[in-house]
């Protein structure tokens, strides 16, 4: 819920903000500051808001080395790929990112579709190969995201309807959780989908693989996270645990016992053209176009989310442009794809981040790790990154929506149902096909089989209403009124067709004019316009004349185009049922006494 939408007696007590963000005035909607947002805000920089960025930069460092390197392990990949991902994220976005508030980096949601997309290219046993891939991948989504934009395809997110989001993300949650179990347990197993880590992790911890140094440490340091978050929730519980679990390993020499994260190359990150081959390009493109997809969604959300609590507005477009920017600098200096981050974007705000300055200053203090300490990594143990993952899936889950889908709205609840078990079972690349796919096909349903009414005079109530629901309402001998609650096209046109004859032959008495009250239809396709006008035929072959009322000028318009209001006469279009009804009544004089005419 955004702060617009709370009661008027939260709103108002609420700190006055400008339309763009804490202090800062509203970004131009044209010119450089537009697309370049980062020159905007430093010329509208405040001394007083640096002291807070910076600190809240340095707060968010702790989680963002931690988060970084286990998304990146979850992937499988070298630890410090998700150092240098966020790194070139948090600077690109700083630069080109519309929002004020944003963290991004790697993301457990994108986890499980990058390691996929490395997987099916066969490069799970060479970490070299991996890396270059992931970066491709980066590249090619921040490519596509970054041409969406320009191109204003911002509303492309709206394909996935909340019912398929959860189903999808849910089942992203399990995938993630199952690809961590054996790091968690101290072993590997190498599956291509859900089914096979499942098997293969039943039957590792059968034969005995189980590293009890290990577990314990993960579930030590699972426990303090999970803890930590319904405790003291402003307790960084990501960072005790990892520094914990790195101090007990090292005071009593557990690294070789238990898999670590090892001494992470010195130097910064220089950003270079991957190394790969042209056709490994074009199928990881394919690949990009499902991750581009996600990462998209999960930050409009977000990004709409900070904006209604800042209450300053981000254009869509731009978002996906900063996003794009973002991915590609990530690739750039050897990283992967990333999204916002829903964990580490909150503890920015709560630390009293202002500006995008905050991730300007984690992303500097990543590249000083990685310069001068990067020891301090070496002995943090695979198992503790494996239960960082495992705490943002299980965070993941919504099984809230779940439950109300089930409750209000069963075709919602199939539809995440289905979505579920489509990246369980064929795994998340093809499940974000299937969603989408879904999401399209919902809607194509919804509209083939709509609502219709047939309308009446009820008493004591102004307009015409359905007699479905109005039991009592009468209707004006000889005319039919009938609503159609959708557009008209391909699909559903000859069910429209269908559905008016079938009234007027049922109805009683003969029916001389059929009127559509057309105000619920937005749209009639070519389809839809040939089967009106043999509509038009068959129901002048029984005596009656179609017409319309309440049609919207667009539609009519377009049915102008089509040649239809002179086939059907234009004096047959009507603004409303009210006149439509009189003038039938003009040309047709019946008893009828309207209960208003009557006084009651």
């Amino acid at each position: 819920m955004t702060d617009d939408d709370a009661p008027r007696s939260v709103r108002e007590s609420l700190p006055p903000m400008s339309a763009a963000g804490p202090g800062i005035p509203p970004i131009p909607a044209r010119g450089l500051a537009a697309w370049i947002p980062g020159v905007w805000v430093v010329t509208h920089y405040r001394r007083a808001w640096l002291a807070r960025d910076v600190v809240a930069g340095l707060v968010l460092t702790a989680l963002l080395v931690p988060a970084g390197m286990g998304y990146a392990e979850a992937a499988g990949l070298p630890a410090i790929t998700g150092l240098y991902a966020t790194v070139g994220a948090l600077l690109a976005y700083a630069v080109f990112g519309p929002s004020r508030i944003m963290v991004l980096g790697p993301d457990s949601a994108l986890a499980a579709l990058i390691g996929a997309a490395i997987i099916d290219r066969g490069a799970g046993d060479d970490p070299a190969r991996a890396v270059s891939l992931a970066a491709v991948l980066a590249v090619a989504t921040g490519l596509l995201s970054v041409a969406a934009g320009l191109v204003r395809a911002g509303f492309l997110t709206d394909l996935l309807s909340k019912p398929v989001r959860v189903g999808y993300m849910n089942g992203i949650a399990l995938t993630v959780l199952v690809s961590q179990l054996p790091k968690l347990f101290g072993f590997s197993v190498k599956a291509p989908d859900l089914v096979g880590g499942v098997t293969g992790f039943a039957r590792a911890v059968a034969d005995g693989k189980t590293n009890l140094v290990a577990l314990g440490i993960g579930l030590a340091a699972l426990v303090v996270i999970l803890a930590g978050r319904a405790i003291a929730p402003k307790v960084p519980g990501v960072l005790v645990a990892v520094v914990g679990a790195t101090v007990v390993v090292a005071a009593l020499g557990l690294a070789g016992r238990v898999s670590v994260v090892g001494v992470v190359p010195r130097g910064v990150p220089i950003p270079r053209i991957p190394d790969v081959h042209l056709t490994d390009v074009w199928e990881l493109f394919v690949a990009s176009l499902g991750i581009a997809l996600v990462s998209f969604a999960d930050t409009s959300v977000l990004s709409r989310t900070m904006a209604g609590r800042g209450r300053y507005h981000v254009d869509p477009n731009r978002e996906l442009v900063g996003l794009g920017i973002a991915n590609v600098a990530a690739g750039l200096v050897g990283g992967f794809p990333i999204s916002s981050s829903a964990s580490r974007t909150p503890v920015a705000e709560a630390a009293g981040s202002r500006t995008q300055l905050t991730g300007v200053v984690g992303a500097v203090a990543i590249l000083i790790l990685l310069a001068v300490a990067p020891w301090l990594v070496a002995n943090l143990p695979t198992a503790a990154l494996a239960a960082v993952v495992i705490s943002a899936a299980l965070r993941m889950f919504d099984f809230g929506s779940v439950r109300t889908f089930y409750r209000v709205r069963r075709s919602d609840f199939a539809l995440t149902v289905v979505a579920f078990f489509a990246v369980a079972a064929f795994g998340v690349l093809q499940g974000i096909g299937v969603a989408v796919a879904m999401s399209i096909l919902d809607f194509v349903r919804r509209a083939w089989r709509p609502h219709d009414a047939v309308l009446g005079r009820a008493k004591g109530v102004k307009g015409y209403h359905d007699v479905a629901r109005y039991p009592g309402a009468r209707q004006v001998p000889g005319l039919l009124l009938f609503r159609w609650d959708a557009p008209l096209f391909f699909a559903n046109a000859d069910t429209f067709r269908e559905r008016v004859l079938e009234e007027v032959d049922g109805a009683t008495g003969l029916v001389t004019w059929v009127v559509v009250a057309a105000e619920p239809i937005t749209d009639v396709d070519t389809t839809a316009a040939e089967m009106l006008e043999e509509l038009d035929k068959e129901l002048g072959a029984r005596g009656a004349e179609l017409a319309f009322a309440e049609m919207k000028d667009p539609v009519r318009d377009r049915l102008e185009r089509y040649g239809l209001q002179r086939k059907i006469g234009r004096e047959f279009f009507f603004p409303t049922v009210g006149v439509a009804v009189k003038a039938f009544l003009a040309r047709h004089p019946r008893e009828w006494t309207d209960w208003e005419d009557e006084g009651g």
